[in-house]
């Protein structure tokens, strides 16, 4: 394959490309198992520069310094150069990450919306005034006022995962980038290019040098980010697991964290739902062969409709198309690595076991002798704490429990670990907004409402208990990227 950008073996530091130190390792298309390229491997030395270039950039070079309006100027600028790149980007996700044509508004669209969102909130930024008042004191009252004002945090480690990768790499950079911070980021080593490309882009614009570090490599290379004290801040979306091995990594020198994590997310189908509009959003669950953090895995449908529920889901299961997502034709693409095949059949075993009742699916697809394939798989009768309604799988497996009261589905919504996201479809908008108010999780869509990639009413995304910490998108994800600083001053 000829990639669709000029990388050599080399990472992005300072404003510059820089030899990687390690061996390049393959890049294989998950679809077909060919590699698609030889990526950089980043050292010791590449982090260490790179997060040196990035504390030089923050501490004495002019981005931090400049005015929201003017850091707006130049991120306007790469905004439209990655707008003009999209083709390129959208065949390496496809490419690298085995995305399905269907799912490229999200790849590739989405972040463009929500980046561009960033800079036009960012671009805005403004101290806020303290109410003014007279404090009494020796030798009479004196006006005394203050001011609110937000300032960025420092260098930014930002560590993203291979199922979204362009999207992750994105909405971490420009909320980082406009609040005046400087940035190192981490790409998964299972699709790097999407991150590269970004670096090929501000190096062409002559970005300011050290503001964006790229760094490719494994999990050594995540370490000496997340434990050098030079970094002041984590952003990271993957697992609990690791997100808990980063924590204790960076607790020495108290950095900051940022957390998108996964989820078990649990979608709501009442007596009085529209059937087909609830198939169409139970099959969300199958978005990027099940790889979505948020994702509705979990449904909880009443037993009065429940088995005509999950007779039509597995007659749209059937009609899916599982293939090469270079075809635009097909609507199940591959898992990303054999590993997650594997780990997607210990959760059909586990299923079996628990005595659920496998609906679909169940194994991978025959006539398929390359590629991460697996059957979109449903299992039925499934009770609620068992491991595979628990366990967040990461892969095409859905589970369907029954219900006959409000009060059960929401109890059985919240007993998780997660609290990531949440969807719940009824005619009646009234009980289903009660229902949304008593789930204990980041975002609940009723009726799809704000799920469309674009929704104005696209607010802060991110997660209760296990699913995280802190939000992402809108004010407040702009927010977590700065400090509060109260200034306070009176007449002498």
């Amino acid at each position: 394959m000829n990639l669709p950008l000029k990388i050599t073996n080399s990472v992005y530091v300072g404003g510059e490309w820089v030899k990687a130190s390690g061996a390049p390792e393959p890049v294989i298309n998950p679809a077909t198992e060919d590699v698609i390229g030889l990526a950089p491997v980043g050292g010791k030395t590449e982090v260490s520069d790179a997060i040196a270039a990035a504390r030089e950039a923050f501490d004495r070079g002019p981005w931090p310094r400049m005015s929201p309006a003017e850091r707006a100027v130049k991120l306007r600028e790469l905004h439209a150069a990655l707008m003009a790149r999209r083709n390129d980007i959208v065949r390496l996700t496809i490419e690298e990450a085995g995305s399905v044509a269907s799912v490229v508004p999200v790849q590739f669209d989405f972040p463009m919306f929500l980046s561009g969102d960033a800079i036009e909130r960012g671009s805005r930024f403004r101290d806020t005034p303290l109410p003014s008042g007279t404090n009494p004191g020796p030798g009479g009252s004196k006006l005394v006022g203050g001011m609110i004002v937000r300032e960025p945090v420092g260098v930014i480690a930002a560590i993203t995962p291979y199922n979204f990768p362009y999207f992750l790499n994105i909405v971490k950079l420009f909320p980082a980038l406009i609040t005046g911070n400087t940035v190192v980021l981490k790409p998964s080593p299972f699709t790097p290019f999407s991150a590269l490309i970004i670096a090929e882009v501000a190096m062409e614009l002559g970005f300011p040098k050290g503001v964006i570090n790229i760094v490719t490599g494994g999990k050594e290379v995540g370490e000496m980010m997340t434990t050098d004290p030079r970094i002041d801040l984590i952003t990271f979306t993957g697992s609990d697991v690791v997100a808990s091995a980063i924590a204790a990594q960076a607790a020495p020198s108290l950095k900051r964290l940022h957390f998108e994590l996964g989820g078990k997310s649990a979608l709501i189908i009442r007596g009085d739902a529209d059937l087909n509009q609830a198939v169409a959003a139970g099959m969300g669950y199958l978005t990027h062969c099940g790889q979505g953090c948020v994702l509705t895995t979990r449904h909880l449908v009443h037993n009065s409709i429940r088995k005509a529920y999950v007779a039509a889901m597995a007659d749209a299961h059937r009609a899916m198309k599982i293939g090469n997502p270079a075809d635009p034709s097909v609507t199940l693409g591959p898992l990303i690595r054999e590993a997650q095949r594997a780990r997607t059949e210990h959760y059909v075993s586990e299923g079996l076991k628990s005595g659920a009742t496998l609906v679909t699916g169940g194994k991978r697809p025959a006539g398929f002798d390359k590629g991460f394939f697996y059957e979109p798989t449903l299992f039925d009768n499934v009770d609620n704490k068992s491991t595979i309604a628990q366990e967040e799988v990461f892969g095409p497996i859905g589970v369907v429990i029954g219900f006959d009261t409000d009060a059960e589905a929401v109890d059985m919504a919240n007993d998780s670990a997660y609290g990531l996201g949440g969807a719940i479809w009824s005619a009646d908008l009234g009980a289903a907004y009660d229902m949304a108010s008593a789930i204990r999780t980041g975002q609940v869509n009723i009726n799809g409402g704000g799920s469309a990639a674009g929704s104005p009413y696209m607010g802060p995304f991110g997660g209760y208990k296990r699913s995280g910490i802190g939000r992402e998108w809108g004010d407040e994800g702009l927010n977590a990227y700065t400090e509060l600083k109260n200034i306070t001053y009176r007449q002498l």
